[in-house]
């Protein structure tokens, strides 16, 4: 995404897609596909359903993912509560205005909650 476009996502949110499995405009074409977020995309149709495609198939592939984690205990029980208490807080983050100097801190115990939840 160039500098020129404008973002759909805060910084916390965009700062979260870097660090995950999906593009920014993969998440756009998510939403979009939900009815969640209405955007105009300046990609042919074509550009379009194949990265719809993508974006299917990397979903698919991440539900895939958290069964197999959780089924062979890897994904413990405390590991998906904090997972959906962060996604909580996110969903609030992403529906208001957060300081821009207070950003890095939120950012930061995201990684510390993500990094406990990994430790290996």
């Amino acid at each position: 995404m160039t500098e020129l476009e404008k973002s759909n996502f805060n910084n916390i949110i965009r700062e979260i897609i870097k660090k995950s499995l999906f593009t920014e405009r993969q998440i756009e074409i998510i939403l979009n596909q939900k009815d969640l977020l209405k955007s105009n995309f300046s990609i042919s149709k074509g550009a379009y359903y194949r990265q719809v495609g993508q974006s299917r198939d990397k979903l698919i592939g991440l539900f895939y993912s958290i069964i197999l984690l959780r089924g062979l205990g890897i994904l413990l029980p405390d590991d998906i509560d904090v997972i959906s208490k962060l996604s909580e807080q996110i969903s609030v983050i992403n529906d208001s205005n957060v300081f821009p100097e207070r950003e890095d801190e939120v950012i930061n115990v995201i990684d510390k909650l993500i990094q406990q939840a990994c430790n290996m």
